[in-house]
């Protein structure tokens, strides 16, 4: 992995080819959407169970589950094992055609026919516009270190913008513990805390909930969960 750590964040000329061209060479398996540590796979879905359960309890929030989109969702794994578990709809964005057909043709079959995952949409989050009023929950889950900070404020704006009412964005993402860790193999960036929250509240989102994620092997970064609402106007 090439990656070093720095004050700042300033993507490259090619940041988003560079990162189309590394996950082409990704297996469509769940192995390789976790970067070769499945064992990753249990806690995180566990995790994110309880802190959604958490969010449908809290009678401030009123979270309905009818329709939620997983973005960045890889051959659909978040959406497998997390998603269709508590929503009655799931859309996913993925820009990596060859995923997206390993999800519709085997992975999500099952799913796909039944009507459980509806639409597919072959796109980066850079340039995703939600169909608007459509989602209760919009998911973005160990994608958003692909997008600059510029293109990740206006991607949540778009998505404040659209949600159904009193819907939420949960992002769930490495975090480094100072500065930005930069990977040129894949074209990422890892965000302190920090930065994470400033561009929230860019965007005009404020932070409703937010945990760590916990059972994770020692070694990897520490993996955050916001869920963000969009500011009252």
């Amino acid at each position: 992995m090439c990656s070093s750590t720095n004050t700042e964040f300033r993507p490259t000329q090619t940041w988003y080819e560079d990162a189309d061209k590394y996950w082409k060479s990704v297996p469509s398996s769940v192995n390789g959407m976790l970067g070769g540590l499945e064992e990753v796979h249990r806690p995180d879905i566990r995790d994110s169970l309880a802190f959604l359960d958490k969010l449908r309890a809290d009678p401030k929030l009123s979270l309905n589950t009818t329709y939620a989109c997983d973005c960045g969702a890889g051959i659909g794994r978040v959406t497998k094992h997390f998603l269709t578990a508590r929503f009655d709809k799931v859309d996913l964005v993925e820009q990596n055609s060859q995923f997206l057909e390993a999800a519709a043709n085997s992975y999500l079959k099952e799913e796909k026919q039944s009507g459980k995952v509806v639409d597919m949409f072959p796109v980066g989050l850079q340039q995703f516009t939600p169909v608007k009023g459509r989602y209760d929950v919009i998911w973005c889950q160990w994608v958003l270190s692909h997008l600059t900070d510029e293109d990740l404020a206006v991607f949540l704006k778009r998505c404040a913008e659209r949600l159904a009412p009193r819907g939420i964005i949960c992002v769930k993402e490495n975090v480094a513990t100072k500065g930005y860790v930069i990977d040129r193999g894949d074209s990422s960036v890892t965000r302190p805390v920090s930065a994470f929250e400033n561009i929230f509240r860019a965007a005009g989102m404020s932070v409703v909930a937010k945990k760590v994620q916990t059972n994770f092997p020692s070694g990897l970064f520490e993996v955050n969960m916001w869920a963000l609402q969009p500011n009252q106007k």
